[in-house]
């Protein structure tokens, strides 16, 4: 690593990008999402690494995970939001230092969001449970 580079990085983010636990949750989260395939869990990974070292800013990492690893907007927000809450926030100090900006943590959707039906438009079941009133 550049002597400079390494300088400029805090301590605690250069044990995080060295962490077994980092490759470790990365790749739990991409096992959660349906992404088992090596070379896509290692760009995911690749990815985060760049935000940690202050090659990628974070607003730009789902964009950057869709780009590079070929995955749906969709799931690219999602696993985003994931790796956000669970690697970048703990760090949020760190990073806000590194980038000159403030981390927060991903706001959850209101409402649950089922790929490809709008909100508006999940279909309607009738509750076989539900007994009639009398």
């Amino acid at each position: 690593m550049p002597e400079e580079l390494s300088n400029e990085i805090s301590k605690e983010l250069l044990e995080l990008i060295e962490s077994e636990d980092t490759a470790l949750k990365i790749a739990e989260i991409c096992f959660e999402n349906g992404i088992g395939e090596d070379e896509k869990i290692r760009k995911i990974a690749y990815q985060t690494g760049r935000v940690l070292l202050g090659d990628l800013p974070p607003e730009k990492f789902c964009e950057d995970l869709e780009k590079n690893t070929g995955i749906s907007a969709f799931l690219a927000g999602k696993i985003a939001r994931e790796i956000n809450d669970s690697i970048f926030y703990p760090v949020k100090e760190s990073l806000a230092t590194l980038y000159k900006t403030e981390i927060v943590p991903s706001e959850k959707p209101s409402v649950e969001v089922t790929p490809g039906i709008p909100p508006e438009e999940k279909p309607k079941r009738e509750d076989v449970y539900r007994e009639p009133i009398e």
